[in-house]
């Protein structure tokens, strides 16, 4: 356990614990000192569109260039573009600040290292120790300088259209994109109408203080409702960062990450181009596993979060991972999740195979699955409760064998996630229920 990070860098309440511009300033001095190493380099700034993200880009800013290193602005922008645009600025790190699927009182803090891959363990180790030693500010003619990148948004663009196939295009697909006013508002429209589709596009006004509020990826009743009532053919729901997806078919139904993976590796399996397996979570649906099994298509699982999904990915030598929440991993294409990517797969198989979105699911039979989020006031670690060990070997007595129990603490949130997944609906709703009140007990 690091004391400051936490599975998806370091995010919290603004204005509370660490999400200070004090801490701030600090931590990007100490982010300075880790990554800039022997000789003066840059490092790219990013963030989404709450309002706090200004202020902690000036905090940011001001520590790293004390710490002798550079630095370049590229504005509100997806967290997958910072990835991108670190590898080909060639900087030896990227800084989103973003709290991703969060509201816009919260906000934090995410590192990306030179190749565009979420930094080691050992990385964010080095950064906390800094954290604590007193800041000193380089002599003056070694102070690092800071310049805006204006083109950043349409680089990204155009690597995103660069991934889907030449000589195909989006025309005839009528699409509601969703961009839960993030980050990606001004660069997800451009590129699906770019390629050709007609879109009808929701979420993309922000005023810094309307991010994920109504809409987005934890929130697609109104991609639902404006799918259905446009006639559309696809909902594209993305999160205030970009980083992650959720799908509407054109019948109103919502098509999550599991849905995304099948699709897209029952795709490329059935053009034999897709080798080695894919990675999913400890969430992902058994249905999920069963029938990818049954394709001759191997899965394993990893931790819940992108991060573990993507070093899962690294050790078999796969090249698809991803979550039910939406964080979808192409390997072969980006080195990390990426919601636009990921829907621009999922139109490429419509296209190729020339099918609905719900016409591509055939094929997958989901367990019923049931999650509840408990919000508690200090994180635990639930398998450490001797009265919730208990209320675990009881739930899967009960499911005999036929079925799953998960209780986590969540690593964004002050949440216990409670899942519960087996063959019969109705125990499984027993079963959630029966387990939300234990932690209630103990909380």
């Amino acid at each position: 356990m690091r004391k400051y990070f936490g599975t998806d860098g370091i995010r919290g309440q603004v204005g509370k614990g660490v999400i200070t511009p004090e801490f701030m300033l600090k931590l990007g001095w100490a982010a300075g000192k880790v990554f800039n190493g022997q000789s003066k380099n840059k490092i790219l700034i990013g963030k989404d569109t709450r309002i706090s993200g200004y202020m902690f880009e000036s905090a940011l800013e001001a520590g790293i260039v004390a710490a002798g290193a550079d630095v370049r602005l590229v504005g509100p922008m997806p967290t997958p573009a910072i990835a991108y645009l670190t590898r080909t600025f060639r900087a030896c790190a990227g800084i989103v600040i973003s709290a991703s699927h969060n509201p816009y009182t919260d906000n934090g803090i995410k590192f990306f290292s030179s190749e565009g891959g979420k930094i080691s363990d050992e990385l964010e180790e080095e950064i906390e120790y800094w954290l604590d030693q007193p800041m000193e500010v380089v002599e003056s003619d070694k102070i690092g300088k800071a310049k805006r990148i204006d083109d950043a948004a349409g680089r990204y663009i155009e690597y995103c259209k660069g991934t889907f196939p030449i000589g195909l295009r989006l025309v005839g697909i009528k699409m509601v994109l969703d961009c839960a006013d993030g980050a990606t508002y001004h660069v997800a429209p451009r590129v699906f109408s770019e390629l050709g589709a007609d879109v009808i596009v929701i979420g993309a006004s922000p005023d810094g203080l309307n991010i994920n509020e109504v809409s987005g990826a934890t929130k697609p009743e109104l991609l639902q409702k404006n799918v259905v009532a446009h006639g559309a053919d696809i909902g594209i729901a993305l999160d205030g960062d970009g980083d992650r997806l959720i799908l509407v078919d054109k019948f109103g139904k919502v098509c999550d990450g599991d849905d995304v993976l099948y699709i897209i590796a029952n795709h490329l399996s059935s053009k034999g181009q897709f080798s080695g397996g894919v990675v999913g979570t400890l969430m992902t649906n058994f249905g999920l596993e069963l029938a990818l099994s049954e394709r001759g298509v191997g899965f394993s699982r990893a931790n819940v979060g992108d991060r573990y999904v993507n070093e899962k990915l690294t050790q078999h030598g796969w090249s698809l991972g991803g979550e039910p929440s939406g964080h979808i991993v192409c390997k072969s294409i980006t080195t990390t999740g990426d919601g636009i990517i990921a829907a621009l797969q999922i139109l490429q198989a419509m296209l190729e195979e020339g099918k609905p979105l719900h016409e591509l699911l055939e094929g997958l039979v989901k367990f019923p699955q049931k999650l509840k989020n408990i919000r508690v006031k200090e994180r635990f670690i639930p398998s450490e409760v001797p009265a919730l060990q208990k209320a675990i070997a009881h739930a899967n007595e009960r499911l005999n064998g036929s079925g799953r129990v998960l209780l986590r603490a969540s690593g964004t949130e002050p949440l216990i996630r409670v899942m519960v997944e087996g063959r019969d609906d109705e125990l499984v709703s027993d079963l959630i229920d029966y387990l939300s009140a234990e932690v209630q007990k103990v909380i």
